[in-house]
């Protein structure tokens, strides 16, 4: 799956589902799960042990999934993340060294910046999209508005206590993606391996975006555009 591919994928479905579960068993459980509740994306973190055991697996045994790697903090990380065919890299900070190797690698990148200054940077870099995190402590919504208002360019995901409450407020704010951890995939599901429920979060956070997206007018196709710019230095 090549990169506008994988980004176009991540556009259409507006949810990134975060996996960060206690062992490999119980994060291919909650990857089953999360799919057959109409998601084929999903963020296995660092933090899951064997993780890129787990996205070798993944990218091999299901090749319509989008199969992103979370945490990533180094250049080792994303090196082994990219060998295990990962589609995406994303994390809570940003680092220009890995938004330019994934590039290079065919792979999306999703830095997570906070302040404007941080985001432009991360957008001026080359990144496909920029993870505001966390967005629910620093404002919510009215926090993400904010920046999409003033840069409209850039692809924003809204990360970080992202719930069924205000799931649809951050789509109407701008954000062009959300994502999701325990609020869509519950521990205590995990635990019971209650795979019904994981699976009606899911079809619940989907009809959130859907019906966030039918109110909120589209972006001007020059917007758009805007969005793709090549990628620069990071010493801008």
């Amino acid at each position: 799956m090549k990169r506008d591919e994988i980004a176009s994928v991540i556009r259409d479905v507006g949810i990134i589902p975060a996996i960060r579960v206690s062992s490999a068993d119980d994060a291919h459980f909650a990857v089953e799960a999360v799919a057959s509740g109409g998601i084929p994306i999903v963020e296995i973190t660092m933090t899951v042990p064997g993780a890129m055991q787990v996205i070798e697996h993944l990218v091999k045994h299901h090749s319509k999934m989008v199969v992103g790697a979370g945490t990533v903090l180094d250049m080792e990380t994303a090196k082994k993340c990219a060998g295990a065919g990962a589609h995406f890299v994303t994390a809570p900070g940003f680092d220009c060294d890995i938004v330019e190797f994934a590039a290079k690698q065919d792979i999306v990148s999703m830095p997570g910046a906070l302040t404007p200054t941080e985001v432009v940077t991360a957008w001026r870099s080359g990144a496909d999209f920029v993870k505001v995190f966390p967005c629910a402590q620093v404002g919510g919504d009215a926090y993400i508005k904010a920046l999409c208002r003033s840069l409209p360019q850039i692809a924003i995901v809204a990360s970080g206590g992202v719930n069924q409450q205000n799931a649809e407020a951050f789509i109407l704010a701008g954000a062009i993606a959300i994502g999701v951890g325990a609020q869509l995939i519950p521990v205590e599901s995990i635990q019971r391996k209650q795979a019904k429920r994981i699976q009606e979060l899911a079809f619940r956070f989907s009809k959130f975006v859907r019906e966030a997206r039918e109110r909120v007018p589209p972006k001007p196709k020059e917007t758009l555009a805007a969005a793709h710019i090549s990628a620069k230095h990071c010493d801008v």
